[in-house]
């Protein structure tokens, strides 16, 4: 029974997200159960794409990233793949209509990191934020949205900001790992090598930005979504701050992190936050 495997595979993309990002897998349990299955779904998609480019090392990363898109297309022209995050993807692409410009955005991201490690240009920087993050954005916000094209409309910048936000906390978190590991440096006009305070306070600045003009889409997200969205927007404003007060030498030596006892406490004042309708 077709309906049989879906489950299977929509349990499977629950499974990717909670063993890659127990953050991320709590923010998205904060979210009515309606739409988790959708939302675990794209997390599962682009996991994978992110983990073909940026950890398979001594595979054929190329290869890999190819045939696992010409693999998604099969299964959307099939209504059906073996691939269990594949099968449950498509399920969702088709059911909440996201496009095809979005994947294919994202795709072209991921597949940038095969073969460019610098960003020199803020256009560069921005066109590859648009699609490693930004599209993620979008993709989650039809799902928010029910599909609804006028709300998406109305939501679609702030979704982006939030997404670009996230994206580039990510990156200053793993300077380390992005500039000693893969040899990849995201900022332009920044020389990771002599990275400074100045340098660190201009990024985190741009973030607050982002995070300042992505808080005004989050209020205005269905009830079905909006604590979800709030938590994880709550958990990187705090990872952000935590960056704030890190200098600048040990951001580049060690992953800065937030414990799980922190996690939990502001889920805690998450939830007051939104109980009170403060959100």
């Amino acid at each position: 029974m077709k309906q049989l495997f879906d489950d299977v595979s929509f349990k499977c993309s629950k499974l990717v997200t909670k063993n890659y990002s127990t953050s991320f897998s709590l923010a998205v349990y904060m979210l009515s159960p309606s739409i988790r299955d959708a939302i675990y779904s794209i997390y599962g998609f682009v996991r994978f794409a992110d983990e073909i480019v940026d950890s398979f090392h001594g595979f054929n990363k190329e290869e890999l990233i190819n045939d696992f898109e010409k693999e998604y297309y099969k299964s959307f022209e099939a209504g059906i793949s073996l691939n269990p995050i594949l099968n449950s993807f498509q399920c969702t692409v088709k059911e909440y209509n996201i496009t095809d410009d979005l994947i294919q955005a994202f795709l072209k991201s991921m597949k940038l990191d095969l073969v460019k490690s610098d960003y020199s240009s803020t256009e560069e920087y921005n066109e590859y934020i648009y699609g490693s993050a930004d599209v993620v954005g979008l993709m989650c916000l039809k799902v928010f949205v029910a599909g609804k094209t006028q709300t998406y409309e109305q939501l679609k910048g702030e979704a982006m900001r939030l997404g670009s936000a996230f994206q580039k906390v990510n990156f200053l978190r793993d300077l380390k790992e992005d500039n000693l590991v893969l040899n990849r440096n995201y900022f332009p006009g920044v020389d990771l090598n002599s990275f400074d305070e100045e340098a660190k306070n201009s990024i985190i600045k741009e973030i607050e930005e982002d995070f300042r003009v992505a808080y005004e889409g989050i209020v205005k997200l269905p009830i079905e979504a909006k604590f979800g969205v709030y938590t994880a927007y709550v958990y990187y404003k705090k990872l952000l701050n935590k960056l704030e007060n890190t200098p600048y030498h040990q951001i580049g030596t060690e992953r800065i992190r937030v414990s799980n006892y922190t996690k939990a406490a502001l889920l805690a004042r998450s939830f007051v936050s939104y109980k009170m309708k403060l959100v």
